[in-house]
Parts: structure tokens; sequence; C-alpha cells
């Protein structure tokens, strides 16, 4: 049941991305185009998602625990470091370079435009490489 639910959000989320436009790179680019073409209804799609997401933290957390788990996992880190800035940079830069960030570039697979095409793999690498990169820094910060 757990995966059936997780395939169903992922699926309306996925939904979602493609009716908002937000799979849409031409939308995306015009959308960080503040002083040329620039299109705010990404606005409105940003705004309805931090409201149906601080509704839904609400009344999710007030609950004992989740249906599918026996607690909840939050992040419990709240601290701003170099690795956070770092990683909230590049992917910024990726974001405004290609018009895409993760989940609207895994929508956009069936595309198989170029665009799609080449960011993919790079965004892919780029994942690995982040990974791979903080897995030394934390196997260099314990080692000593």
């Amino acid at each position: 049941m757990r995966i059936a639910m997780g395939f169903l959000c992922g699926l309306i989320f996925g939904v979602g991305l493609v009716i908002s436009g937000m799979a849409n790179p031409a939308k995306v680019l015009n959308f960080l185009d503040v002083f040329g073409n620039w299109d705010p209804s990404l606005a409105f799609v940003m705004g309805s998602a931090v409201l149906v997401t601080f509704v839904g933290y609400r009344w999710v957390l007030g609950r004992a625990a989740p249906l599918f788990d026996a607690r909840f996992h939050l992040p419990t880190r709240s601290d701003i470091d170099g690795q956070l800035l770092t990683g909230a940079g590049l992917f910024g830069i990726g974001w405004g370079l290609g018009g895409f960030c993760p989940g609207p570039a895994y929508v956009a697979l069936p595309l198989a435009s170029f665009g799609i095409a080449a960011f993919f793999p790079a965004m892919l690498i780029g994942m690995w490489a982040g990974r791979a990169s903080s897995a030394r820094l934390s196997t260099t910060a314990v080692g000593g």
C-alpha cells in the first residue's frame, strides 16, 4: 500500500507540474526574466504550493504518526552552512540556465526534446557529484 500511495502522490505531483507549466522550461525561464519577458504566473503556482503545504503540514503533523510509517521523518538540522549555500547556489544556477529542476525534468523526459536530453544527464552527474563530495567531506571530517 505504501508503494501505491507513493506512486499516486508522484503521479498527482507530475500532473500538477504539467498543468501549471513548471515542466515547460520556456515558461520557467520567462518567470526568471524579471527585466525582460517576465511571466508572473508561476508566482501564483508557488504561492498556492506554499499555502497547500502550510495547511497540509498543520493537518498531518497533528496526527500521532503517519498512515504508512511508525513515525514522522523530519529534518533535525536548522543551521546554514557552506554546503547548504553551495548546493542552493548550484541548484539555482542550473534552474536558471536550463529552466528545469529535478521534478519537472523527470516529467519532461517523455518529450525527448534536445533541452531535456542535455539537461537530464547533467543533472544526474551533478547529483552524483554532490553525493560523492558530501560523503567525502563527512569521511574527512570524521576521520580527521
